[in-house]
């Protein structure tokens, strides 16, 4: 069978095709190669569509709907109100004198002022830009983890704001520049996550109503920030007790958030939480539900690890990556041409083991890292149990020590073979009970990067 396929991304856009060509050796043993083509247009435009992507939403998921009883916790007034306390008296040790560029500075000018002011802002704006870029398909899928993330950013520039005063102007810029840069990080975590916080919260459809209320919230707790802020304040007269007030508050606000964040039970299934419960299934023949899955899940987790329940990492994968990618591991590319010899075998043996799937997958067990490209229109359950599949395969070879990890292609197939029909007999038992249980399956929360779709020709 010789091997046709086109490479799209979530827009269908053709980003590369490939075609096999089957010959032997001179013994009579397969000897074939499988060469890529990158259409023209692509390859020449390659930078102005990166630049383009930046701005453009190319795939839109779908919106998380699920219930919570952490309402009434998140998002916290008591943590809103310390956070505008902390503010205040952040800005109070700046205005003594021993603050920013050109404040208490006879020597400072108008204009050094109004070109720091645009540096700062500038610097902002193009963080925003290239965070949402880098990071904006992960908001989703991550949204407790980049909410809490959002008040890590806050109040670290709010300490960079205080640790200014005691620099020169030359290093202070570049502080002042960096907390700016936060700020606007914070921004576009606090904006997206919340977003998905908040259609998670809307269990009748009501996230219009929802915002609005939200919005009022944060009005009245503003204003009680303020008034409590005056009063903080006016106690504060030396640096020991701003940088103490300042330590006390950030550290509390800290604190309730995450304790908020914790509260939150999405019904949703994550890399971290497929992970948990998954794993759980395979081992005990138990589904965990969303709350018990809210208590053991991390919030700051390490990107694509595999874990086995709650062991330590010990493998990782990535999702929707390019057929490029996963050929990588299986033969060595050329430098020039960029065909891959002897891979075209592996691939035709690759396709015929999930012709029935809507996915490929590979777990290099020398490196330890598994492989999963996505076919097009492959559904949300899908993409769970190509994970779910790979997750299953790492472990086994973790179980069975070094001799599996170090093992040939052709035994390392067998391992996918088998555990594929294994997870097969068991997939449409798993599925049922993870909807009985309040996950939503048909929720793509896997993927953290726009990934790639082939399509077998």
């Amino acid at each position: 069978m010789q091997v046709h396929i086109e490479e799209r991304d979530k827009a269908g856009n053709l980003t590369a095709t490939y075609v096999g060509s089957s010959s032997k050796d001179e013994k009579g043993r397969p000897d074939g190669r499988l060469d890529v083509m990158v259409p023209n247009l692509f390859y020449t435009n390659i930078y102005l569509i990166g630049f383009i992507a930046s701005f453009l939403e190319f795939h839109c998921g779908p919106t998380i709907i699920t219930s919570s009883a952490a309402r009434s916790i998140y998002p916290t007034g008591a943590t809103m109100r310390i956070a505008r306390v902390a503010s205040h008296t952040m800005k109070s040790g700046m205005l003594k004198g021993y603050a920013g560029v050109g404040v208490g500075d006879a020597s400072a000018s108008p204009t050094a002022a109004l070109l720091f002011s645009i540096l700062q802002e500038s610097t902002g704006r193009i963080a925003t830009i290239i965070f949402a870029d880098r990071l904006g398909t992960s908001l989703e899928p991550e949204c407790k983890m980049y909410r809490l993330a959002a008040d890590v950013f806050n109040d670290a520039a709010m300490l960079l704001d205080c640790l200014s005063p005691a620099l020169p102007q030359g290093p202070r810029v570049v502080l002042l520049s960096s907390s700016s840069m936060l700020r606007a990080l914070c921004g576009v975590a606090a904006g997206s996550s919340k977003a998905s916080l908040s259609a998670h919260f809307a269990k009748w459809g009501n996230l219009g109503e929802l915002n609005a209320k939200d919005s009022s919230q944060e009005t009245v707790i503003s204003l009680l920030g303020m008034l409590a802020g005056s009063v903080v304040i006016s106690y504060v007269s030396s640096p020991m007790t701003t940088w103490t007030c300042l330590i006390l508050l950030l550290s509390i606000h800290l604190a309730m958030n995450r304790a908020a964040v914790r509260a939150v039970s999405m019904h949703s299934l994550n890399r971290q939480r497929a992970n948990l419960v998954i794993s759980t299934y395979l081992d005990q023949d138990r589904i965990m539900n969303p709350k018990e899955v809210s208590i053991q899940e991390r919030i700051f987790e390490w990107n694509g690890v595999l874990r086995w329940r709650s062991s330590s990492p010990f493998a990782a994968a990535r999702i929707g990556l390019s057929l490029r990618d996963l050929l990588a591991s299986l033969g060595p590319a050329h430098e020039r041409t960029g065909s891959i010899r002897d891979a075209e075998a592996r691939l035709t043996t690759l396709i015929h083991l999930f012709s029935e799937e809507d996915f490929l997958v590979w777990y290099d067990a020398p490196q330890r890292l598994g492989h999963i490209t996505i076919k097009q229109g492959a559904a949300a359950e899908s993409q769970l149990k190509a994970w779910a599949l790979v997750l299953w395969i790492a472990h086994r070879h973790h179980a069975a020590g070094p001799d599996a990890t170090s093992a040939a292609i052709e035994s390392s197939l067998e391992v996918h073979r088998i555990t594929l029909q294994e997870l097969s007999l068991r997939w449409s038992d798993c599925t049922s009970r993870l909807r009985s249980a309040g996950w939503d399956v048909d929720i793509a929360s896997l993927e953290t990067t726009s990934g790639s779709r082939i399509c077998l020709k």
